[in-house]
């Protein structure tokens, strides 16, 4: 048994937490400098939304593939061999981001820099929650998360002084950089007292018990609103403003940004309600209260708007949805040492690949319904989805994790 714990404010937690910094500004950097990277590459304004989509779908799907990748790495190889493989992964794909001159070159690079993006969420709650004591975890989750998540706001900053190539330039360097950080990084040892023998980062092991395959259905099925709200509601803002009959410009790199400040606060905020309430599920109910009122906001929306409440109505939307820390760490929660990394791993970035089925819905929607009716009725099957999961997730604030899934 395991008990050997880290203080929250310790060198795991920091480098964690900075490791989903790096994470966050590569993810989101597309977003955020989607318009201006495809007009650079000569496409027209009808292109742009049409490749824009599909790139982001391309690199959520890269980011689906990569999640079983290091998820069964960090099972089979330790939880630092995901925090090491995936940086550098990342890291070169950014850096061949900022050279790409065609659409297909851009595509590849997104896929390759998704694959790489995979790991570092996964592996680095999987370690400060092995690390910290029960009682700290949310507090430790809800700080990787918290920090992390600031790296969409530096991303925006960086992408409004400097050219869109070496924005992706910068974000190497920022992975190369957290490299050097992690080699003082220790192992977590409730994985090194793991026996040699036992099953590691079996990924069929999540289909062949059928109540295990509950759990793991229900922990992804949880944090679709986060990327319905992130992929569709912001990404896009700036068309379903000129559905509402905005006549404000919208940039949704702006929108992003505002989106992302408020979902930093908010999962801070959602990890220390989950400690004073000592319940995830209570926690993420609320989250999923008040996403739903800011989704009635949004659509509420008139010609009358304005670019400001526009932008403020995106920053409750990251509120909201600063819930993203919480059903990660339940995720983890809900599973032994051998497959804990496996799931932490793959949970968040099956959630991140939904969004190209949540696009399919919103398009397909459109053939028989506005833009903007399309968008709320994908909001609402999201929403049903996730709160029929809560329902069936057991909680998970008071459960030992020194256990293994036979």
């Amino acid at each position: 048994m395991n008990k050997k714990h880290i203080a929250v404010f310790s060198i795991p937690v920091i480098v964690a937490a900075l490791g989903y910094f790096v994470d966050i500004y590569d993810l989101l950097l597309f977003n955020i400098v989607r318009i201006p990277s495809l007009k650079s590459l000569g496409l027209s304004a009808t292109d742009i939304d049409k490749k824009g989509e599909l790139i982001i779908g391309i690199q959520m799907i890269g980011l689906l593939i990569g999640g079983i990748i290091w998820g069964i790495a960090g099972d089979k190889k330790g939880r630092l061999s995901i925090l090491f493989g995936s940086i550098i992964l990342y890291s070169l794909a950014n850096i061949a981001n900022g050279f790409v001159q065609t659409v297909p070159q851009y595509i590849m690079a997104r896929f390759v820099a998704g694959i790489g993006l995979a790991g570092e969420l996964g592996g680095g709650i999987t370690l400060v929650a092995e690390l910290l004591k029960k009682e700290q975890r949310g507090i430790g989750t809800a700080m990787v998360a918290g920090i992390g998540l600031t790296g969409a706001i530096v991303a925006f900053f960086i992408s409004q002084k400097y050219d869109w190539r070496i924005c992706y330039f910068i974000g190497g360097g920022l992975g190369f950089l957290l490299l050097l950080m992690r080699v003082s990084v220790f192992e977590s040892g409730m994985y090194q007292a793991m026996e040699r023998t036992v099953s590691k980062g079996n990924f069929l092991m999540f289909f062949n018990n059928k109540k295990r395959f509950k759990k793991y259905a229900c922990s992804i099925l949880l944090g679709l609103p986060t990327w319905y709200v992130i992929g569709i509601l912001i990404a896009f803002s700036n068309k379903f403003a000129k559905q509402f009959g905005m006549t404000d410009d919208i940039n949704p790199g702006k929108a992003t940004m505002y989106a992302y400040i408020a979902i930093s606060v908010g999962d801070v905020i959602a990890g220390l309600l989950s400690q004073l309430l000592k319940s995830r599920k209570k926690a993420l109910y609320i989250f999923y209260v008040l996403t739903i009122i800011m989704i009635a906001l949004y659509f509420m929306q008139t010609g009358s708007s304005t670019a400001s409440s526009m932008y403020w109505i995106a920053a409750g939307l990251g509120f909201a949805t600063g819930f993203w820390a919480i059903f990660v760490t339940m995720g983890a929660e809900q599973f032994g040492t051998n497959l804990r990394a496996t799931a932490a791993t793959t949970v968040p970035n099956m959630v991140r690949g939904s969004l190209p089925l949540m696009l399919l819905l919103f398009n397909g929607l459109q053939g028989y319904f506005s833009y903007t009716l399309s968008g709320l009725i994908t909001g609402i099957v999201v929403m049903i989805i996730s709160i029929i999961a809560t329902l069936l997730t057991e909680e998970t604030f008071h459960k030992e994790l020194d256990y293994i899934e036979m």
